[in-house]
C-alpha cells in the first residue's frame, strides 16, 4: 500500500533522503477519480528509472470558474489510493485546498497568448489556476520527471512552456492518450455521461479518426477537415461545439493547410458534460 500523505512536511520528509542522494523522482499529477488513463502514467513513471514515483490527488478548485463542475467533481480517495498501490506507486500526497492555499495566498502563475486560445477561450482564467497549481506541486515534489496525459494537450503545452521559460530543473514526459475499447478518451468526467450521452460522446473520437484518414492520406485543405469534423459531430444531436481547432501543435496558432505537424483537437458539450480529443497528424 503506497504511503499517503496529506502535508508538504510528511512528503519532504520522504523525499529528502533521495533529493540528497541525488535519486530520481517520477510524479503524476491528478485531480483523482483515477482510471486507466492515469494508471499509464504511472506505470510510465515506475518503468522510467524513478527510485520512486509520486501521485498527488487534489481537486483545485483555482481552475474551474464560477458555475462548473467543481462541487460535483468525482472525489474517492480510497478508491485512488488502491488504483494507486496496484500501479505499484510509493507516494500519494492528497493535501487540503488550505494546505495548498493558505491563508493570505496572493500569488498567481500566468502566462500569454497559448493560454488564451482553445479551451483558454471558452474557460476564462482556467489555465492560471492550472499553472499556480502545477507549480506549486512541481516545487513542492521536486521531480526529476512528470507525466502529463495528452488528452489534455493545451494543458501540456503551457506546462512545457512554463518549465522551459522558468528554468525548472526536470522533464516534462506526455503521454499517449488511453481510450475505451469503443474508442472514447478516458476522462474522470465521463462518469458524469448518461447512456444517451455516452452513445452520442463516440462521434469525437469517430471524427478525429476519418480526419487523420483524410490528412494521412493527402488532405490538406484545413477548410475540408474542419467541415468533415463538423458534419460527424453533428451526427449527434446533443452534441454542442465549443471549439474545432487544426493548428500547430507547440504556438496552438490556426494553420492555413496541413502540410507539417498538425494538432487537431475538440471541445464538445454533451448536455451538463465537456469533453476534449485530439489527434496529431504527423
Amino acid at each position: 500500500m503506497p504511503k499517503v500523505v496529506h502535508t508538504v512536511a510528511e512528503l519532504h520528509k520522504i523525499l529528502q533522503p533521495l533529493w540528497r542522494k541525488g535519486e530520481p523522482v517520477g510524479f503524476v499529477p491528478t485531480m483523482g477519480a483515477l482510471h486507466a488513463g492515469h494508471v499509464s502514467l504511472m506505470k510510465l513513471s515506475r518503468a522510467g528509472g524513478n527510485v520512486l514515483t509520486v501521485v498527488s490527488v487534489f481537486v483545485n478548485p483555482l481552475q474551474f470558474a464560477p458555475g462548473e463542475d467543481y462541487d460535483e467533481y468525482p472525489r474517492d480517495l480510497g478508491g485512488d489510493v488502491k488504483v494507486a498501490r496496484d500501479a505499484g506507486v510509493e507516494v500519494v500526497f492528497a493535501p487540503s485546498v488550505a494546505e495548498m492555499y493558505p491563508r493570505g495566498f496572493v500569488t498567481w502563475t500566468d502566462q500569454d497568448k497559448i493560454t488564451e486560445k482553445l479551451c483558454g477561450e471558452h474557460r476564462p482564467g482556467h489555465f492560471r489556476g492550472v499553472l499556480t497549481v502545477v507549480l506549486k506541486l512541481l516545487n513542492i515534489v521536486r521531480p526529476n520527471n512528470a507525466y502529463f496525459g495528452q488528452k489534455d494537450y493545451q494543458q501540456s503545452v503551457v506546462i512545457q512552456r512554463m518549465v522551459t521559460d522558468l528554468n525548472l530543473d526536470m522533464k516534462v514526459h506526455v503521454c499517449p492518450i488511453i481510450r475505451e475499447a469503443d474508442g472514447l478518451a478516458m476522462s474522470s468526467r465521463n462518469v458524469y455521461l448518461g447512456p444517451k450521452h455516452r452513445t452520442e460522446a463516440l462521434v469525437l473520437h469517430q471524427a478525429l479518426v476519418r480526419v487523420h484518414e483524410l490528412a494521412t492520406g493527402g488532405e490538406r485543405s484545413v477548410k475540408k477537415l474542419y467541415g468533415e469534423v463538423k458534419r460527424i459531430i453533428g451526427q449527434a444531436k446533443s452534441a454542442k461545439i465549443d471549439y474545432i481547432a487544426i493548428v500547430h501543435p507547440e504556438t496552438l496558432e490556426d494553420v492555413n493547410d496541413v502540410s507539417g505537424r498538425t494538432l487537431i483537437a475538440v471541445a464538445v458539450r454533451f448536455g451538463k458534460t465537456r469533453l476534449i480529443d485530439n489527434v496529431l497528424v504527423e
